[in-house]
């Protein structure tokens, strides 16, 4: 690796990556609800479909958030730049990984 090249393509990855602001981690679980009594379409078996974000904590934690059909996409959209941050910080932690190591024909 040209370790001269690698302050740029750390610069790019950083530049690419979207909002921190705009980012959740976390899964979108799409879940059926039964009410137990008085609903013609849980009594039907139907049941109705809501959508969840589930976060899980250390020491086995779970929390999960209800979200509005209106929601769902504002959090699609965030999971995915969750994701793509995750993936640029690796990709740089990398880079830096590369410079790091001991120069050959150098001695310590």
């Amino acid at each position: 690796m040209n370790l001269a090249a690698i302050p740029a393509q750390r610069a790019k990855l950083a530049a690419a990556v979207p909002s921190t602001t705009e980012i959740l981690r976390g899964s979108l679980l799409r879940r059926h609800i039964r009410h137990r009594a008085g609903c013609a379409t849980c009594a039907k078996g139907k049941g109705h479909l809501v959508w969840v974000l589930t976060v899980s904590y250390p020491g086995g934690r779970t929390k999960q958030i209800s979200l509005s059909p209106e929601q769902k996409t504002t959090v699609q959209q965030w999971l995915r730049n969750y994701r793509q941050l995750k993936a640029a910080l690796e990709r740089i932690c990398e880079l830096n990984h590369h410079l790091l190591r001991p120069k050959k024909g150098k001695e310590s």
